[in-house]
């Protein structure tokens, strides 16, 4: 997101402001879902869940979060290809 936010001139600052921002731009939907799905993703990455049931839930809700980070992913990409045409 950093490297597309300034091919865009825009001005880089904290994760969160360049969420904002790209909120803002369209790219991503929702920044409190990007923060919650950064969560997730820190606690399945640097926690060892033993509990079935934890590592389950976690499981189906990063899978639920799938459309979202596609969509994002297709914007950021057609942003990035407009910048090249």
């Amino acid at each position: 997101m950093p490297i597309l936010l300034l091919a865009l001139a825009e001005n880089l600052g904290a994760a969160i402001d360049n969420l904002d921002r790209a909120e803002k731009l369209g790219l991503l939907m929702s920044v409190d879902e990007w923060l919650e799905m950064r969560r997730l993703r820190n606690l399945m990455v640097h926690e060892y869940i033993e509990h079935l049931a934890i590592l389950t839930s976690a499981l189906q809700k990063g899978h639920q979060f799938v459309p979202q980070l596609v969509l994002t992913a297709r914007n950021c990409i057609s942003r990035g290809n407009k910048l090249l045409n």
